[in-house]
């Protein structure tokens, strides 16, 4: 299993500046070949990587783009798979049509493969550079294993990493369990599991809130013409999103991390999040709570270690459904936490949804649903409400 092992590192002045040119060269190729690309496209012609890369070799040869034949060229050729990528997912279907980059909006990365680097004795050199990279190896690599691949970039913060790309012996399938749990995300509670256990939401970006505001209100009393004080009145306030969306990430990475191991099988709710943040009064709070980011690590963790995630429909009233004797209440404001069934039973509103979330996923895994279940049929029904019985009052 291939795995990324992603460390911050320290440049010199000399490897800045170079890493920097091969940024800006990258981005330049790339949208040079979409230019060209999207040109033929209107003529209703095609026009491949290995086009695309001669094109390349023609534009070094003239005055104007001769600087891109003083970077490696490693990065662009792989700038141009990148976009190869990006045009087959777009005529798949899988995604829109590739953008062109944006000098102060895009990621500044560049990719090198094995021809473009070195690595030995724990150091890592790139191409057209003498003096290897200052890295702080905050965790090992696997031992005996050797990167396929090395991503170097600068996030707005200015801060620099390197992504190795490794084959990682210890992602393996984990012993089976027995355990299967089910999940129903919020915002009073982050996570409510079909245990009864509840996870407090940390709300990091309301942790830091006021501190955020400040380096905004600094940076928007900068005109543009400011030059330097505004680029350091930017990188401030990228600094603050930084640490807030670093430690979101790891207490996702933690939470995730403890639900695959102990558990076999997972199932949460198919939301839209995209949807969600519409609502103007629930959207910060939405964002800062990351279902998104929390359904992807757990579905490619559940791979990584053999488990199953299954997502159950969107439209399932798990909130308003009796988890003892199987009654649908006809309405269930939000601000209602806790409520009492005809047949007598009290429920806590996010634990009853975590049990009803988990029965159904386990029925639909019985009946053979699919992870997304959004996806249409044939018949029109999503696949979730095609198998998943109906419970009668």
């Amino acid at each position: 299993m291939k795995r990324a092992f992603k460390y911050r590192f320290y440049p010199t002045d000399a490897q800045a500046a170079e890493l920097s040119r091969t940024f800006g060269c990258v981005r330049k190729v790339y949208n040079l070949a979409l230019a060209a690309r999207t040109e033929a496209w209107t003529r209703q012609e095609r026009v491949n990587y290995n086009a695309t890369s001669a094109m390349l070799t023609a534009w070094k040869k003239t005055e104007e783009l001769a600087y891109l034949a003083e970077v490696s060229s490693v990065p662009l050729q792989q700038a141009l798979r990148h976009l190869q990528t990006a045009f087959s997912n777009f005529f798949g279907k899988r995604a829109k049509y590739p953008r062109f980059k944006s000098r102060k909006k895009s990621r500044k990365s560049a990719e090198y493969t094995t021809s473009a680097f070195r690595f030995r004795d724990g150091k890592l050199t790139l191409a057209k550079m003498a003096e290897p990279l200052d890295i702080v190896w905050s965790r090992p690599l696997p031992e005996g294993v050797s990167p396929s691949t090395v991503t170097v970039s600068q996030d707005a913060a200015g801060r620099w990493h390197v992504s190795l790309l490794c084959e990682d012996p210890s992602v393996k399938p984990l012993s089976a369990a027995s355990a299967a749990v089910g999940i129903d995300v919020g915002l009073d509670h982050l996570l409510t599991l079909s245990t009864g256990e509840k996870i407090a939401n940390p709300r990091h970006e309301r942790r830091d809130r006021a501190r955020l505001a400040k380096a905004q209100r600094q940076l928007a009393r900068k005109t543009r013409g400011d030059g330097a004080n505004r680029a350091k009145a930017r990188r401030k306030a990228a600094r603050v999103y930084a640490r807030i969306t670093d430690r979101r990430r790891d207490h996702l990475h933690r939470l995730t991390t403890r639900l695959v191991r102990e558990n076999q099988t997972i199932v949460i709710e198919d939301l839209t999040v995209r949807n969600m943040v519409k609502n103007r009064s629930l959207a910060r709070a939405i964002s800062d709570a990351a279902w998104s980011d929390f359904r992807s690590m757990l579905e490619y963790k559940a791979r990584w270690y053999g488990r199953e995630v299954i997502a159950v429909d969107r439209w399932f009233p798990s909130s308003r459904l009796c988890s003892a004797c199987g009654t649908v209440q006809d309405r269930m404001p939000l601000h209602v936490r806790t409520w009492t069934c005809d047949c007598g039973t009290t429920h806590d509103r996010d634990v009853n949804a975590a049990k009803n979330i988990l029965a159904v996923g386990l029925t639909a895994s019985v009946c053979g649903a699919g992870v997304r279940p959004q996806r249409s049929t044939p018949g029109g029904q999503s696949a979730m409400k095609q198998k998943t019985p109906r419970r009668e009052p």
